[in-house]
């Protein structure tokens, strides 16, 4: 943000401290009338023609911004990714295991890959892989969404789902 001396442009319009337009005026008078309030003039709409600037207390102002962007920050809410890695010859416990670790984390509102990674001679049976990864977001039917179904990419199969929607 430009603030007093910063601020190169021919005229500005100025907002004054209390909030009442002042009209078009070049930023010397501006800056005079700002500094005769023992204020900061501040540009705060440089994309306006012509450019608006307000008279106002800038560190204050600064701190009102960190104050809003820090309670913004605080609203937000992250979604992580989580991996669940299977095998291509997975036995049911091994499965079961990783249906509730996924349901576990899709419960937390995050978003799961599944992911199969094809060894060898195993890259000759990717349907397997397919049929494990369809097998797997049915056993999650209900507490899941598939985003992304299951896609070979080089030795690895990957499928996202994401928690559904609650009503």
């Amino acid at each position: 943000m430009e603030i007093n001396e910063q601020i190169r442009d021919k005229e500005v319009r100025l907002i004054g401290a209390d909030g009442q337009q002042k009209g078009v005026m070049s930023p010397r008078d501006a800056l005079k009338m700002a500094q005769a309030l023992d204020l900061d003039l501040v540009k705060v709409a440089p994309q306006a023609k012509p450019p608006v600037c307000k008279i106002l207390d800038y560190g204050k102002y600064r701190f009102e911004m960190q104050k809003k962007e820090k309670e913004a920050k605080k609203n937000q809410k992250v979604i992580e990714l989580k991996e669940i890695r299977l095998s291509l010859n997975i036995d049911t416990n091994d499965f079961n295991t990783k249906v509730n670790q996924a349901a576990k984390f899709l419960q937390q509102g995050h978003k799961v890959k599944v992911s199969i990674r094809f060894r060898g001679r195993e890259m000759t049976h990717t349907s397997l892989g397919i049929d494990v990864e369809q097998r797997f977001a049915q056993a999650l039917e209900g507490k899941a969404v598939v985003d992304k179904q299951p896609k070979l990419e080089g030795r690895s199969m990957m499928m996202f789902l994401s928690p559904s929607p609650t009503k």
